[in-house]
């Protein structure tokens, strides 16, 4: 007789029916996802009654999502689950212990339609209450520190009332707040943003029934996105979060590291900005390889930015 509690050939019963042709890759991945989960099911010994909850959350968060709205990635986000993934997916460090900008989550508000503009332009299209800042900045090369011509930054943030535009078609035109600028021989770029402001994630769905559970605020610090592409670079797709912001330490979707914690400082002399935002970026070459070394945590940066010429 078995000392086990339960079946101890179960799991290993419902992975072996895996068939003989499926990739090896999900074969890895899903016969991981079957033995974790069902050692988490013994291991809290959950109920009919509970189990029956689950399913019924899952089928929730398919019911709510649509084309403009991704319960899915969120339920993810508030799990920390996309946070990690892009850990695992975007560690570089080289030996000199030096990193590229770090990378941060995608969030489900990127969109693939956002305009070309050129340097110095705004994407403020709409009626805001924000705080008008110009963002400036160069794109370097991780290993040789010399400027990339032609990357392109493509950026987007939400309006003053918390929301980006295809979530607000009344108050904003599409691509307000969007726009993909090139980086000019210098490797310079600058255009004029809002300072962002602080927002909730939407509550109306099981993402917020998840967050009341857990006894959670649904509140992400203030944010711009940002992701960077040049040609034969890794590209980076990250946020960056004023440093006064009251969310940076308790992101409901814990997305923030030192390094991406920005200064809007005050700015004189230019009639349409009151603040200025210096953030520099730095990309690794495509072919380049981490150390081989124990994965860490990014780090705020140690180096003075470069102030680029406008």
């Amino acid at each position: 007789m078995s000392s086990s509690k339960y079946n101890p050939n179960f799991t290993d019963n419902v992975i072996n029916a895996i068939g003989p042709n499926a990739e090896p890759r999900t074969r890895q991945v899903m016969s991981s996802l079957i033995r974790h989960i069902h050692d988490f099911a013994r291991d809290v010994e959950l109920t009919v009654d509970e189990w029956t909850i689950g399913t019924q959350f899952l089928n929730a968060i398919g019911q709510i999502s649509d084309a403009k709205r991704n319960e899915g990635q969120r339920i993810s986000d508030v799990l920390g689950l996309e946070s990690l993934v892009d850990e695992i997916a975007h560690h570089l460090m080289l030996e000199s212990g030096e990193i590229p900008t770090s990378s941060s989550i995608l969030g489900p508000f990127w969109s693939p339609r956002a305009p070309f503009r050129n340097n110095g332009e705004s994407i403020i299209m709409s009626p805001h209450e924000g705080q008008v800042s110009l963002m400036h900045g160069r794109v370097t090369d991780l290993v040789t520190k010399k400027p990339i011509a032609g990357a392109v930054v493509d950026i987007w943030q939400a309006s003053s009332n918390g929301k980006y535009d295809f979530q607000d078609p009344d108050n904003q035109v599409d691509n307000n707040l969007r726009g993909k600028f090139r980086t000019n021989e210098n490797g310079d770029y600058h255009f004029y943003c809002l300072r962002p402001t602080p927002y909730s994630l939407p509550v109306d769905g099981p993402a917020g029934q998840l967050l009341r559970i857990l006894d959670r605020h649904p509140m992400r610090p203030a944010h711009i996105h940002l992701m960077i592409s040049a040609k034969d670079y890794k590209p980076v797709t990250t946020q960056i979060f004023p440093s006064n912001d009251p969310y940076l330490s308790t992101d409901s979707v814990f997305a923030v590291k030192d390094d991406l914690v920005v200064d809007f400082t005050p700015f004189e002399g230019d009639a349409k900005a009151k603040l200025e935002l210096v953030y520099n970026i730095t990309l690794a070459p495509r072919n380049i390889s981490d150390k081989p070394a124990a994965k860490h945590a990014s780090q705020p940066a140690t180096v003075e930015p470069v102030r680029s010429n406008l």
